[in-house]
């Protein structure tokens, strides 16, 4: 049998000097060690939910933030690639995906997507509500790694067989505020901050706010969340 086709969302458009879509080559590697095909998926599409005739399942992938008017919150200094035409067809794309009940890995901006589509909240920076004393992220342009614990009832304790994650790679400033219909919380950074979801009726979703693609070492915990997302990609075909 063929491996699946597993759509990876692209960052936004970027239109100075040579106009592009892009994305960091990590989620790539990510999804081949989990032994999927990516097929990069750029904003714009006027019809997101056909794209998922074809694909056996999606990763929305991390990057800017997201426009504060689709969730009620404000403009902040530290806001930085806003794309409303990624957001328009990410937004799209992932409510199509949750009625169709195509399996999903949402990581990091990803799983803030999945928060709005569903109609919650997100802090605008995160260091107004939490403090500084947990780093979630160095930079602009780089990473940091902080512990992060798990409700070890949830569905994404029992696929990485761990209650604790002792150094997630962390890379972000907007997190969710407010939890969408039926999400549930089913991990926490040690200031609080919410760092994966579950939805009751949605068991092949996938929704963490930190990069795994960045430790996808041969039997890493990390590396169990691709392999899944393709294992279930594989279940209809």
């Amino acid at each position: 049998m063929s491996r699946p086709l597993v759509g990876v969302t692209t960052y936004h458009r970027e239109t100075e000097e040579r106009p592009r879509f892009y994305l960091p080559s990590a989620y790539v590697d990510a999804v081949r060690a989990g032994g999927g095909i990516p097929v990069l998926l750029t904003p714009g599409e006027e019809r997101p939910a056909e794209l998922l005739v074809r694909l056996d399942a999606l990763v929305f992938s991390g990057g800017g933030d997201l426009h504060p008017a689709h969730f009620g919150g404000d403009d902040h200094p530290s806001s930085y690639f806003v794309c409303e035409e990624r957001d328009g067809f990410e937004l799209t794309l992932m409510r199509a995906a949750l009625e169709r009940e195509t399996p999903v890995l949402a990581i990091c901006r990803g799983s803030q997507v999945l928060n709005v589509a569903l109609g919650g909240s997100l802090h605008s920076h995160l260091e107004d509500a939490v403090g500084d004393a947990i780093p979630h992220r160095e930079s602009q342009t780089r990473h940091c790694y902080h512990p992060v614990k798990l409700d070890p009832d949830s569905r994404l304790a029992a696929l990485l067989g761990a209650a604790e994650l002792p150094d997630v790679a962390s890379w972000h400033h907007q997190a969710v505020d407010r939890l969408g219909a039926g999400l549930r919380a089913v991990a926490w950074a040690p200031d609080g901050t919410v760092e994966a979801l579950e939805l009751a009726e949605a068991p092949r979703l996938l929704a963490v706010q930190w990069h795994p693609e960045l430790q996808i070492e041969l039997g890493s915990h990390q590396r169990r969340l691709f392999e899944a997302i393709v294992r279930m990609a594989g279940e209809d075909r």
